[in-house]
């Protein structure tokens, strides 16, 4: 029985840390049939608490090849407004095509009234909503019409619920349930599925232990989510199986 994506091409960003929902997306993908094109982007994460492992992206595009996927990895700050055209064009000459665009990488900093500017908006706004739209556009331009593409991209909680301190965060992962439904219509006599994946509060060894637990004693399921929840979405989403669905938010939220 063949793999539900064989076959198939998928660009994916963010696939920095091994522990991150961007590498277990990749993983995911590659274990069902994908070939890979993902970016990273080390000085961000190493700006965090959490930090990036020297080699880290190196190290998940070995295991992936270990595995038998085939994968390109490119380090690329989707801050810059020229990234997204460029990185879709890289990977329409590596591969030939791109059949699935999923986009995850995101920029966070904590920030409530008292520290909000404009700085940290447009950094925000860079990664969070400018972009994934512009890497929806250069998808979509580039894809011969016909059934098979697939969008799917990462949000956040904020339509579920407030999220204070995150003020510039959740302004900009917004406008990506914004966008999912009126670009939805736009691709959809195209053949192109767009979706987004809210995973709920998700430990990528960014939670601190007092969060984690709270979080834990007030979850449904007694957890909170793993990154491989995530990647199981998505997968599916990008399959056949998912051609009749589009425009959504899907809340994979554990029941919270």
């Amino acid at each position: 029985m063949g793999r539900r994506l064989d076959g198939r091409v998928a660009l994916v960003t963010g696939v920095t840390r091994r522990i991150g929902i961007g590498a277990a997306v990749a993983r995911e993908l590659a274990s069902q049939g994908a070939q890979l094109f993902c970016s990273y982007f080390r000085p961000y994460d190493r700006a965090q608490p959490w930090g990036v492992a020297t080699g880290e992206p190196e190290q998940i595009a070995a295991e992936l090849r270990a595995n038998g996927g085939e994968i390109e990895m490119r380090e690329i700050d989707l801050a810059d407004p020229a990234a997204a055209d460029a990185m879709v064009a890289v990977a329409i000459e590596r591969f030939g095509t791109i059949d699935v665009l999923v986009n995850n990488a995101a920029h966070s900093e904590l920030g409530d009234i008292a520290r909000l500017d404009a700085a940290q908006l447009d950094r925000h706004y860079a990664v969070n909503l400018r972009a994934p739209l512009l890497l929806c556009a250069a998808f979509a331009r580039r894809r011969p019409a016909g059934a098979g593409g697939r969008i799917i991209s990462i949000t956040s909680g904020q339509g579920h619920g407030p999220m204070p301190g995150e003020l510039a965060y959740v302004a900009t992962k917004g406008g990506i349930d914004g966008f999912t439904a009126s670009l939805a219509a736009e691709l959809a006599g195209r053949g192109i599925t767009v979706n987004a994946v809210d995973p709920g509060a998700t430990d990528t060894g960014w939670m601190p232990d007092v969060l984690r637990e709270s979080l834990v004693r007030n979850a449904p399921m007694g957890r909170v989510g793993a990154p491989d929840d995530a990647a199981r979405l998505v997968a599916f989403l990008a399959s056949d199986d998912a051609a009749w669905i589009t425009g959504q938010v899907i809340r994979s939220r554990g029941g919270s």
